[in-house]
């Protein structure tokens, strides 16, 4: 079936995030170094980012690497570290030709140096394009970032620069790393892992869940095609009944 000639384009997620999982299975399937899952999981990353571009999906949001991914083995996060770098390097025309502004969350100062750069100068190169955000989830932890966001809401306060009455969700989403984006409509994971793992929890609160059995590093144009597909053939009730959407 040709799913992408079965999406309404009047209907598309305006924000699509990705849990990327399935890199170091694969390998271990393949018989090689759990590195090598990593590096074929970039040709993905290229393959869902094209076709988000393609079809007109404005906002894509992939999780890049945890707070939690820091405790891997020294080995594992130097060669993400170096791969974060290559790819950067080598997607930033891509990013040019496709009008696609990169976007980055998380604890970015905890990045080595080297990566910072490079990632604030393609940040810098691509701010004024406009097509479509990809955002780079980087030493990311939604517990973290809420945390965050309720020890400087809790200071304002404080401060007297807002009461707490006036604390409504908005003053919420503008403390949040992801204040300038929509919120998630369509979530994905690879891999047939059905979980969350500590990814964007207050930005998905009325996201669409899709879990695909496909290991990352074999996700294709055509897989994401799929669960656009699937998402627009449910009914998004957002806590109404179906008599009363209808």
């Amino acid at each position: 079936m040709n799913f992408k000639e079965k999406i309404d384009p009047e209907n598309l997620p305006q924000h699509i995030a990705i849990i990327m999982d399935g890199n170091g299975r694969w390998a271990k399937k393949q018989g090689l170094m759990r590195a090598i899952g990593h590096e074929k999981g970039t040709k993905a990353v290229r393959e869902v980012v094209e076709a988000c571009s393609e079809i007109g999906v404005k906002n894509l949001t992939l999780y890049a690497f945890s707070t939690e991914n820091w405790n891997r083995p020294k080995l594992e996060v130097d060669t993400l570290m170096k791969l974060l770098v290559s790819s950067l390097k080598k997607e930033i025309k891509t990013l040019q030709d496709n009008n696609i502004k990169l976007n980055a969350i998380g604890r970015l100062e905890n990045l080595p140096s080297k990566a910072y750069k490079e990632l604030n100068e393609v940040i810098s190169k691509t701010r004024d394009n406009d097509r479509m955000t990809l955002t780079l989830a980087l030493s990311y932890g939604s517990r973290e970032e809420l945390t965050n966001a309720v020890k400087e809401i809790a200071k304002n306060v404080e401060n007297g620069e807002i009461s707490a009455k006036a604390i409504d969700e908005s003053v919420i989403n503008k403390h949040l790393y992801t204040q300038n984006l929509p919120d998630v409509d369509l979530l994905i994971r690879t891999s047939g892992e059905q979980r969350i793992s500590n990814f964007l929890l207050w930005q998905i609160a009325y996201a669409e869940l899709y879990f695909s059995e496909i290991l990352w590093p074999d996700y294709r144009k055509e897989d994401l095609f799929e669960a656009i597909y699937n998402y627009q053939n449910r009914e998004r009730r957002f806590g109404k009944t179906s008599e009363q959407l209808s």
